[in-house]
């Protein structure tokens, strides 16, 4: 499965560099806490989590560029990869879709950079030995 969510948004509605506002997180924290798939556990850790997939997502950068300030780079893309199986994502893209507060909050996922190897790239490189 991909993490296609949000390609029907527009270009005015892109994420804000900022962090999500007060407002806007107890929305998203609301949604977390009833559904049945995303464990939200801590508020303030979640809330790190949420900011830490953003940040990837803002920058185009890799997963292991993820500043320590948002804890291990591995444990987020670990939950991010966990709820975008589990369908949690999509079901909050589906969820805020209607609410213009919450549409620079929503993670458009298709500016997610996946490794070549994750894509089914040859660890060998791009071009063959015996293409010429």
């Amino acid at each position: 499965m991909t993490f296609d969510l949000f390609s029907q948004m527009s270009d005015n509605s892109r994420m804000s560099t900022e962090r999500i506002s007060n407002h806007q997180w107890q929305k998203l924290y609301a949604f977390l806490q009833g559904h049945p798939r995303a464990y939200a556990g801590q508020e303030e850790k979640c809330r790190r989590f949420i900011e830490a997939v953003r940040w990837i997502l803002r920058t185009g950068a890799q997963w292991r560029e993820l500043p320590d300030s948002y804890g291990k780079w591995n444990s987020v893309f670990k939950r991010f990869a966990r709820w975008e199986e589990n369908g949690v994502w999509a079901d909050m893209f589906k969820h805020f879709a209607q609410d213009p507060d919450m549409a620079a909050v929503i993670p458009d996922s298709t500016v997610v950079r996946a490794h070549l190897y994750a894509a089914g790239g040859s660890k060998e490189g791009a071009v063959s030995k015996n293409s010429g």
